[in-house]
């Protein structure tokens, strides 16, 4: 019965990865290209000094919470069904997803000074979720490249359709990838992580600074992101392990 249960379990969240892997590899639609073209011309406009600025403070605050002492504890969990796995994983999903929407309410409550606050935040209740996510499925954050890997997950939930399909082939084939990672993380491309991110969220946690719904909608937006992160990461370790090995659809 046990085995029935794994295998119809195992058969549904297949289908579900599969799924994930079309709308990760389709091609942007027009809508997509338009707003891309959109925020590259709002870009453009922004001058570089600010740009400089930006991207060197998102990339010390991002190197900062993934190499963060509080993360280096996490341990792997001992040896599970996948079913067991992620009940765990979807658990904590649900923690952070929570935690991050009174967080979100509290900045947003607060104007915008304190909603100024809510991106380190955010960040760090993100990051933290993906690094127990990746211990529940057997990797090890003390490892860089597991750490990288996380930044990866990052990036293709929140950039558009074409960085989309960019960093989902990089994941695709891991082993392979990984084998070319530089091995200094300020090498990584922090320029169109930040640009990405902040075109991905911009108009969302806008409405945060508005008195009045800015708790509800600080609250709303940290809950659905967070959430929408904690799937990506579980399709992005699905795709790692050897049970959903296949050749037609996966590369590593």
């Amino acid at each position: 019965m046990a085995r029935e249960q794994e295998s119809t379990y195992f058969q549904l969240t297949r289908h579900e990865l599969l799924s994930w892997q079309l709308a990760m590899s389709k091609k942007p639609s027009f809508f997509n290209r338009t707003t891309k073209k959109v925020q590259k011309k709002i870009n453009k406009i922004i001058p570089e000094k600010v740009h400089v600025v930006i991207t060197k403070a998102i990339k010390e605050i991002t190197r900062t919470v993934l190499f963060g002492a509080g993360f280096t504890t996490l341990s792997r969990k001992e040896q599970q069904s996948l079913e067991e796995i992620e009940n765990g994983v979807k658990e904590r999903i649900n923690f952070y997803s929570s935690s991050a929407a009174v967080e979100g309410a509290a900045t947003g409550f607060g104007g915008i000074l304190l909603s100024l606050a809510d991106f380190p935040l955010w960040l760090t209740l993100k990051m933290k979720m993906l690094f127990e996510i990746a211990a529940r499925y057997g990797y090890d954050t003390k490892d860089y490249k597991e750490r990288v890997y996380i930044l990866h997950i990052f990036q293709l939930t929140f950039s558009s359709q074409e960085r989309r399909n960019e960093v989902y082939d990089l994941m695709e084939d891991w082993q392979k990838t990984s084998e070319q990672l530089p091995n200094d993380l300020h090498e990584f491309d922090w320029r169109t992580f930040q640009l990405e991110y902040r075109d991905y969220i911009d108009l969302a946690k806008l409405l945060q600074l508005i008195p009045g719904v800015g708790a509800i909608a600080g609250a709303l937006v940290n809950h659905k992101l967070t959430n929408k992160l904690g799937k990506t990461a579980m399709n992005a370790y699905r795709m790692r392990r050897v049970e959903f090995k296949d050749k037609k659809l996966l590369i590593g």
